[in-house]
This record gives structure tokens, sequence and C-alpha cells, in this order.
């Protein structure tokens, strides 16, 4: 009688312990996409003005918050160009400009950063290729525009870039500033190309930030 007592107490407790595990996992919640933002990531080409231009691409992971030089970067970053790690070499003979290794595309929205809380429809997003960046460039075409008597780059208000990474997650980003420590009104002494931009990266498979 004590050992069959005994056997369905044993019982009862693991049943509440399995209850209370169960209970615990159905309450856990989805981590909040929290915004960052990137200081002076520097982006230095050569050449330009006429010339060919150069150099590396410098390489930035999202989920790794920080630059990389591995095949696991999302965007990279050489004067004004900005790429994603999907499609093709936009210049085949460039060696600056690294290999697609990954599955990324971008689409653009126009809207303030904190809207753009729903992923845009799979067709507006591009991938680069040997005749365009998906992320164009020049002057109002892509992230920035230029302003040809005092030769300052701006970024363009309320252009928001929605990237599906490398290996099929999202994120979104905006660019801030071209110029070193993000000055309120640059001259021709501020520093280029220094790279200040926010960015939120969605880990989970969901199609909201």
């Amino acid at each position: 009688m004590k050992t069959n007592f005994l056997k369905l107490s044993i019982l009862a407790l693991i049943l509440f312990i399995t209850s209370c595990s169960n209970d615990d996992d159905n309450n856990e919640t989805t981590p909040a996409v929290v915004t960052q933002k990137v200081s002076n990531l520097s982006a230095p080409q050569t050449g330009g003005q006429g010339q060919p231009v150069g150099g590396e691409f410098t390489k930035f992971s999202f989920s790794e918050n920080k630059v990389v030089t591995n095949d696991n970067w999302d965007i990279a970053f050489r004067g004004t160009a900005i790429i994603v790690n999907g499609g093709a070499k936009y210049n085949a003979a460039d060696a600056g400009e690294p290999a697609r290794t990954g599955s990324g595309s971008v689409s653009s929205v126009s809207g303030t950063f904190a809207s753009v809380t729903t992923f845009p429809v799979a067709t507006t997003f591009k991938a680069d290729g040997a005749s365009a960046y998906a992320i164009p460039t020049g002057s109002g075409n892509g992230w920035y525009s230029y302003n040809s008597t005092t030769h300052i780059i701006s970024a363009i208000a309320g252009k928001v870039f929605v990237v599906k990474t490398h290996d099929g997650k999202y994120a979104k980003f905006e660019i801030l500033s071209y110029y070193k420590d993000a000055p309120a009104t640059p001259d021709a002494t501020s520093l280029s190309p220094y790279y200040t931009f926010n960015f939120a990266y969605q880990a989970n498979s969901t199609t909201t930030f």
C-alpha cells in the first residue's frame, strides 16, 4: 500500500514539473528588435574624379554588429557605394569588390526608420548584378544627394533600406552621415568617408521589426 502511494506521489510530482516547464515555454516572448547605431565606419576608396575607383570594400555583419573580413557579411561600403551580399559582382575585374557568396538582396522604402515595421513585398527586393548595384550610386538615385557647389554629400531623409541578409534573415538601415563624427553641418574640412547609420536586425522567422 505504501509502495503504491509512493509511486503515485512520484508520478504526480513528475507531471507537475513537466506542466510547469511547458508553461514556461509557452510564456516565452520573442525578444524585441533593438535599434543599433554604428558610428565612423571607415570606407575609403582609391581613384575617383575621372580615375578608376578601387580599394577594398568594408564588410559589415548585422548579426554580429561589426566589421568582418570573412564571407558572413551583409552589406559593404567603399566611398559612396553600398553593396549587398547577394547576386553577382558589378565589376568582375575589380579586385576590391568581394564576390557574392550569400543570398542577400535589398528593398528601398520611403518613411521614417521607426515607421518601417513590416517587410516589403518580395518582388521589390533586388540583388547586385553585372549591370548595377541593388542600391544605385549617383546623387539622388540611391541613398545620398550631392551638392555641386559645396561638394557635400548628404544622406536623403526618409530613405530606409530593408535587407535580406546573406543567410536569409532581415535587417533595416538608414544612413545618417557620410562624415567623421556625423557633424550637423559638414563642410570642406569634414573628413569622409566615415559612415554613421542606424540598423535593426530581425533574427527570428517573422516578417516584422
